[in-house]
């Protein structure tokens, strides 16, 4: 696990979420306190349900996670959310295109620092 020493830019946690969070559910059905504390842990920083429950019912609409309410231990109901298997294909085409984009992005950062400062 790799923790950052300082939280990553907003921007960069905007753009990772959705694919982060599909890869949350992989493991089976969770819920959203536990998806937060997955990525937490992963050192990803944290998110709060206002930023991930829309997103997770956008996941719904799209058809990539499926939704069901589970009656608590001694609490109230919880909603688990779990992806279908055209989440499971969104998951890994994300995956591909955001490992292709990191390493187009690695190259070009290695290669103007090699250059050099632009005059």
């Amino acid at each position: 696990m790799l923790l950052s020493e300082e939280p990553w830019p907003g921007d960069w946690n905007r753009a990772s979420l959705g694919l982060c969070t599909l890869q949350a559910l992989q493991g089976g059905p969770t819920y959203g306190y536990a998806i937060v504390t997955a990525l937490a842990s992963a050192g990803l920083g944290t998110f709060k349900g206002g930023t991930l429950y829309p997103l997770l019912t956008r996941f719904e609409a799209a058809g990539w996670v499926e939704v069901q309410w589970r009656p608590g231990e001694g609490g109230p109901g919880r909603k688990y959310f779990s992806l279908t298997e055209t989440g499971r294909a969104e998951l890994d085409r994300q995956r591909a295109q955001w490992s292709n984009f990191t390493a187009t992005t690695h190259a070009f950062l290695a290669t103007t620092a090699e250059q050099g400062e632009p005059s």
